[in-house]
């Protein structure tokens, strides 16, 4: 469509004004806006060689025209050709999704291991191993999207992206679960809410379960006595905190895709009627 815009306007500027170096720029400040109004950007590398070739030619005849056609037939088409042939990559992005997985589900569990024991023996290199995944898997994905004719939306970029952000609110957990007091009944709850949480580090969505068992997590700790000292009222402060990223964390992942838990209850439901 780019390509056929480009020839009208070349015939419109180029016959009624002249083949002139000016005439380009001015017909390009036309052109290129008209590209976007009508989502049709990526066309307009391919249509500057068409307007470069009718503005090389001096005059527009019928058959010239048909030449540019052809043209256009025979890149796109050899790309599209192509296209069909690329090898897919999901082999690839399954394999960055399982090594992703496992990072997290040793993030979290390391977590869990510092809130209960205040361990530091963990060297951390699932952090910088996840941050090279995630920039690995986004071009890996883009590339893929790219390289398929009908791949507009590739079914791994909302995953990666929303791992992405989760693993940006891990980043800002570390600093506030190393605030929590050593050893009370607060610590070990959120302690054993990490250590599920690392377990069920799947594709599949379970978040509601962990936000009920949040929400009750957040009325026990509403229901516990006031700070009474600077040092208390700080550390409930960063217990807040990290409540507040942790519902964050699972809303993500309840926003990637519908929820297992309601589908299993559908299907054991219908199961037991069955029955």
């Amino acid at each position: 469509m780019a390509c056929v815009l480009a020839i009208l306007f070349s015939f419109v500027f180029f016959e009624t004004i002249g083949y002139h170096p000016v005439v380009i720029g001015l017909m390009l400040a036309v052109f290129i806006p008209v590209t976007v109004f009508l989502k049709i950007t990526p066309g307009i590398a391919t249509s500057s060689v068409i307007i470069l070739n009718l503005y090389s030619a001096a005059g527009i005849s019928p058959s010239f025209i048909v030449d540019q056609f052809l043209i256009i037939i025979i890149g796109i088409g050899t790309g599209l050709l192509l296209n069909l042939y690329m090898p897919s990559l999901d082999k690839n992005l399954k394999e960055k999704q399982k090594r992703l997985e496992e990072n997290f589900r040793i993030i979290l569990y390391e977590i869990a291991l510092y809130i209960r024991n205040k361990e530091e023996k963990w060297d951390g290199k699932e952090i910088t191993d996840t941050e090279s995944i995630l920039e690995e898997a986004t071009d890996l994905v883009e590339r893929d999207r790219e390289n398929h004719l009908f791949r507009n939306k590739h079914p791994y970029k909302d995953y990666f992206h929303m791992r992405t952000r989760q693993f940006e609110l891990l980043q800002r957990m570390l600093p506030l679960v190393t605030k929590l007091p050593n050893t009370d009944k607060t610590s070990e709850n959120i302690a054993r809410f990490f250590e599920a949480l690392s377990e069920a580090v799947t594709p599949q969505n379970r978040a509601e379960v962990f936000l009920e068992e949040l929400n009750g997590l957040r009325k026990e700790f509403d229901s516990d006595e006031l700070p009474a000292t600077r040092e208390e009222f700080e550390t409930r402060a960063n217990l807040f905190r990290l409540l507040h990223d942790i519902e964050d964390y699972l809303i993500l992942k309840k926003k990637y895709k519908p929820s297992d838990v309601k589908k299993s209850k559908r299907e054991q439901t219908k199961t037991q009627k069955s029955g």
